[in-house]
C-alpha cells in the first residue's frame, strides 16, 4: 500500500477521482453510549482517574470536535443515520422497535461501487441483516460482554472470551485477509460501554479503592424546568436494577469464567446488601458501582483502539488511512441522577468525534464552535474518497472543516427529534440549538410544554428560560428556525403541527 499525503487529492471536486491504493482507507471506530465525559482528551473530572491514551492519540494527531450533535439520541436510530446520511423519518428507523430497510441507499453500497472493500464487525443493532458490505460479523441483538455470538456473513459463530477483544480480533483478521491492492472501509463497532457493564477480568482492580467524584447534579430535583425530566425512569437511585448494578450477571459464562467473575463481585454485593444503606448513601453506592464498571469497560475499548492504531503503524497504513472515532450518542454518567441517554440535554445530545487524517487534518486541532452531526458522516466518507455525494443526503461533508476551511454557509443550527415515547420514562420531543441557546418541545398531551436553555450561562441546564421576557427575541427566533428546519428536512405534514 503506497503511503501518500492528500493535500493535492481533494481540491474541491476539481481533482479527478483517484484510483486504487491512492485513495485513502477509512477506519471508523464506533462505540455504544460512550460519553465525552469518559474520554480524557475532552477533559473533565474523570480524565485523570480514567485516561484514554489511545483514543486521545487520535485527537493529538488530528482533530477533536466539541459540538458534534446527534439527530436522535438512541442506539439503532443513530446507526441508521450514519449509514444513510438521512434523518430517522426518512431512513425509516425512528426507534429501536423498528427494523432497518437494507434495500435503501447506504454508504457501504456507495463506497463499494467506487471499488472499496467494505466490512462491518461488532455491534449492528438494526434487526435486519447487514447489506452492502463485502463482509460482516455482527453481534446478535445487543450482544453480551462475554462469549458473544457473531453473525458472520449469514452464519452464527460462537466465540469464547471478552467481546471488546473479540470484535477487535475479528476486525484485525479482516484487515489481514483483505485485498491489499484495494482501499478499504471498515466499521469496527463495539458493544461497550453499553450496559450492562461487565468488565474484563484484567480490569477488575482498576479504580478499586478510588472514590470517583460525583457530578454536581447527581441529586437533581428537576425544579426550574418542565415536568418532563421529573417523569424519568432512568435514575441511579431507583431504576438501575440488579443487572446494571452487577448484583446479577448478564453474560453466559463458562464455569471457569463464572467462578472468577462471581469471586470478585459476590463479596462486595453481600457486604452492600447487609449494610442496609438508604437514601443518599444508597444512591452513592449505586453511583460508585456503576461508574467504575462503566469506566472499566471504556478501558478495554481504549486498549482496542490502541491495537487498531498499532496495526496501521506496523503495516505502513497510518499515512493513508482516515481514522474516525465516535459513538452513537453521549450518555449520562450520573448527571441529573441518570444513567441512560435519549434526552436533548447536552450529555446525551453531544457525542464524541475525533478524526485523524495525516496530511489533511492538522495535528492537535480542537474545533470548538462548528455545529457538526452524525448526519454528516455519510457525505464525509464519500467526499473523502472523491466519490459523488447523492443529492438526497441531508448532511454536509466535513472534509472542508477537517482542512480548517469551514464553508461560509455552514449550518448555524441543528435539529433533533426523539421518537421512542416512554422508553425509560423519556417522552417524545424535538428541538433546535444554535450552539448556545436550545429550544425543546415536548408535544404529548401529558406534558405539552417547552423548554429554553442558555447553555453558555447554564451549562448544567437547570433553569428553563422559556417565557422569560429577556429572551423573547431569542425564543421567537428559535421557534422560527425550528419550523424552517422541520420543513427543510421534510418532516411529514402530520409532524409539522
Amino acid at each position: 500500500m503506497h503511503r501518500l499525503t492528500f493535500i493535492v487529492l481533494f481540491i474541491w471536486g476539481i481533482a479527478p477521482l483517484a484510483s486504487g491504493a491512492e485513495r485513502p482507507n477509512i477506519l471508523f471506530i464506533f462505540c455504544d453510549d460512550h460519553a465525552t465525559q469518559a474520554i480524557s482528551a475532552y477533559g473533565g473530572p474523570l480524565a485523570g482517574l480514567a485516561p484514554t491514551p489511545n483514543i486521545d492519540r487520535i485527537a493529538k494527531e488530528g482533530m477533536l470536535f466539541r459540538k458534534c450533535y446527534v439527530t436522535n439520541s438512541i442506539c439503532g436510530p443513530s446507526r441508521a443515520v450514519v449509514l444513510t446520511g438521512k434523518y430517522s423519518h426518512l431512513n425509516g428507523f425512528r426507534n429501536n422497535r423498528d427494523t432497518f430497510d437494507g434495500s435503501q441507499q447506504t454508504v457501504p453500497k456507495l463506497l463499494g461501487a467506487e471499488g472499496y472493500q467494505t466490512a462491518i464487525v461488532g455491534k449492528w443493532h438494526l434487526k435486519s441483516e447487514p447489506t452492502g458490505f463485502d463482509h460482516f460479523e455482527v453481534l446478535k441483538g445487543q450482544g453480551q460482554y462475554y462469549n458473544p455470538r457473531l453473525n458472520s456473513n449469514g452464519k452464527m459463530v460462537s466465540h469464547e472470551g471478552y467481546t471488546t477483544d473479540i470484535i477487535t480480533d475479528q476486525s484485525l483478521n479482516w484487515l489481514e485477509q483483505r485485498d491489499p491492492e484495494k482501499p478499504f472501509f471498515l466499521m469496527s463497532q463495539h458493544k461497550a460501554p453499553h450496559g450492562k457493564w461487565e468488565p474484563a477480568f484484567r480490569h477488575f482492580e482498576f479504580l478499586e479503592g478510588v472514590e470517583v467524584p460525583e457530578p454536581p447534579t447527581l441529586f437533581d430535583d428537576y425544579s426550574g424546568r418542565s415536568k418532563a425530566a421529573s417523569l424519568h425512569e432512568m435514575g441511579i437511585a431507583d431504576h438501575m436494577g440488579e443487572g446494571r448494578l452487577m448484583l446479577e450477571y448478564s453474560s453466559k459464562f463458562t464455569p471457569e469464567q463464572f467462578a472468577r467473575f462471581d469471586g470478585f463481585f459476590r463479596p462486595k454485593n453481600e457486604a452492600f446488601l447487609a449494610s442496609g444503606l438508604e437514601g443518599k448513601d444508597r444512591t452513592r453506592w449505586h453511583y460508585q458501582r456503576y461508574i467504575k464498571n462503566y469506566l472499566r469497560c471504556v478501558k478495554a475499548v481504549d486498549e482496542s483502539v490502541g491495537r487498531l492504531l498499532g496495526y496501521l503503524d506496523d503495516n505502513g497504513l497510518t499515512e493513508n488511512t482516515i481514522v474516525i472515532y465516535s459513538s452513537d450518542q453521549g450518555f449520562y454518567l450520573g448527571e441529573h441522577g441518570w444513567f441512560d441517554k435519549r434526552w436533548m440535554y447536552e450529555e446525551s445530545f453531544r457525542t464524541p468525534l475525533l478524526v485523524r487524517w495525516p496530511g489533511v487534518v492538522a495535528e492537535g486541532t480542537v474545533n470548538e464552535t462548528d455545529l457538526v452531526s452524525n448526519l454528516d458522516f455519510a457525505p464525509t466518507f464519500l467526499e473523502a474518497v472523491s466519490a459523488e455525494i447523492p443529492e438526497d443526503l441531508q448532511g454536509a461533508s466535513l472534509v472542508p472543516v477537517f482542512k480548517g476551511k469551514t464553508p461560509e454557509d455552514w449550518r448555524t443550527s441543528h435539529y433533533y427529534h426523539y421518537y421512542e415515547s416512554g422508553g425509560h420514562g423519556v417522552p417524545l420531543h424535538f428541538g433546535v440549538t444554535d450552539g448556545r441557546y436550545k429550544l425543546i418541545r415536548f408535544p404529548e398531551k401529558e406534558i405539552d410544554e417547552w423548554e429554553l436553555f442558555d447553555v453558555q450561562a447554564d451549562p448544567l441546564e437547570l433553569e428553563s428560560r422559556y417565557g422569560d421576557p429577556a429572551l423573547e427575541a431569542i425564543q421567537k427566533g428559535l421557534k422560527a428556525e425550528l419550523d424552517r428546519l422541520r420543513r427543510q428536512y421534510e418532516l411529514p405534514e402530520g409532524e409539522l403541527e
